[in-house]
């Protein structure tokens, strides 16, 4: 069982990885069943390593919390290097991350994979309310029960689900929650009683149309009101109110609401040091080639998961086909070769629309459908109780003892073309 690395002088690596997620733990379990002799140092400083896909289920009343953790000392390959630590910055010229307590770690090789930062604090009033007068998020670990309770309490009233403009980790899960609390609601005789509303800076239901139409069935079937371009701005608990930035066609206007019951979900960004250490795009996110997952102006530089500024879905399955498209690409340029493979943009959401039948979105770059089933197996734009099987029931296992041991089932990278001019590919 690894353990953090003691607090000693800077050493060198042949590979940093920044970050213990789910992006950062894959790709060195992927990294090492290709090359068990790399040397590999993960940088995370949080003791507990989440199945954050599990959460959206603790809300619903599917799974326990408890199941949805374990330590990370238990998912750190066995044969890396941990420093329990934040990084405080990189410093690509260098070739070195800067720990948060000074010390540095040299690199040939950098994968920036911290994930990305949910800011409870854009919100007004917000932080101080978490937690109680019906206020919560399946965004985070401590509040997903909470939602389940309130769902079981709630017999009349107003239930709030919010949406803040993308980009933000799970796109779906703020429809997810709704989804299994109307058909909690629903079963129970209530769902009547109950007026829903689904609050979303967004303009449309969902960013791929294939799959709107069976999201729109459900919102006509619990009778959701779609209140689109509607930001949450502000939260007062006490009074049980909530403010909205509304943008219509006549410009952007004020709105409260009151409720019984909020689901938030904040905006979200990339952590500070990626723009402080000059490896941001415009947006802040990292400036990765979207194909090969490479530092736009950095080789030596790799990134996945959800700080990447790449156009996909920020989710788990995502990281599940970047993870060996990093891991060759990075191999590859450590041999001076071409980089071989491509990421298409797959990213997955399944989307819980009741208890027993998802619509199990799976799309890459430009919305383009890439189902990883036929459809005589699964159609991904119906609801169906095969994708539920597969969400509750095999997706966790798969992941704890599939991805994060680096096991790539169905997740073969594309290959690139061979006479792809790889300038960006990095000189040792």
């Amino acid at each position: 069982m690894p353990h953090p690395t003691p607090q000693t002088s800077s050493r060198r690596h042949d590979v940093v990885v920044i970050g213990g997620g789910a992006a950062g733990i894959a790709v060195t379990a992927s990294l090492l069943k290709r090359r068990g002799d790399l040397d590999i140092a993960i940088v995370e400083p949080a003791e507990m390593h989440s199945y954050q896909p599990g959460w959206t289920l603790v809300g619903g009343g599917v799974f326990s919390a408890a199941i949805t953790r374990r330590p990370m000392a238990d998912v750190i390959p066995d044969k890396a290097s941990w420093y329990a630590i934040h990084a405080e910055r990189v410093d690509p010229a260098a070739g070195e991350v800067v720990l948060g307590d000074g010390r540095r770690l040299g690199y040939t090789r950098l994968v920036v994979a911290p994930g990305l930062v949910i800011d409870w604090g854009a919100i007004e009033g917000l932080e101080a309310t978490l937690g109680q007068h019906g206020v919560t998020s399946n965004y985070r670990f401590d509040l997903a029960p909470y939602t389940w309770s309130l769902v079981q309490s709630l017999d009349k009233g107003r239930a709030l689900f919010t949406q803040p403009p993308m980009p933000v980790k799970c796109a779906g899960a703020p429809q997810k929650a709704m989804y299994l609390s109307c058909d909690h609601w629903r079963r129970q005789g209530r769902l009547g009683q109950i007026a829903v509303s689904f609050c979303t800076a967004g303009e449309v239901l969902f960013g791929v149309a294939d799959y709107v139409p069976a999201l729109e069935h459900y919102i006509d079937r619990y009778g959701i009101e779609t209140a689109f371009g509607h930001r949450l701005v502000a939260v007062d608990g006490p009074s049980r109110t909530a403010r909205f930035a509304v943008k219509d066609a006549e410009g952007e206007r004020a709105e409260e609401r009151d409720f019984d019951m909020l689901h938030v979900v904040p905006p979200q960004k990339a952590p500070a040091f990626i723009a402080d250490s000059g490896l941001a795009n415009a947006g802040g996110w990292l400036d990765l080639d979207p194909e090969t997952l490479q530092h736009a102006r950095h080789p030596a530089v790799f990134g996945l998961g959800d700080a990447s500024g790449t156009p996909n879905a920020k989710t788990a399955a995502a990281v599940r086909k970047q993870a060996p498209v990093v891991a060759e690409n990075l191999l590859a340029s450590l041999e001076d070769a071409p980089l071989p493979a491509g990421y298409l943009g797959y990213g997955s959401c399944p989307l819980t629309v009741e208890r027993g039948r998802i619509v199990l979105a799976e799309f890459g770059y430009g919305g383009q459908l890439q189902p990883t089933f036929p459809r005589w197996v699964n159609d991904g734009t119906q609801a169906t109780r095969r994708a539920w099987w597969l969400k509750a029931k095999q997706l966790p296992w798969l992941y704890w003892n599939g991805m994060l041991r680096g096991h790539e089932w169905l997740a073969k990278p594309a290959r690139r073309h061979a006479d792809r001019d790889d300038t960006q590919t990095a000189r040792g």
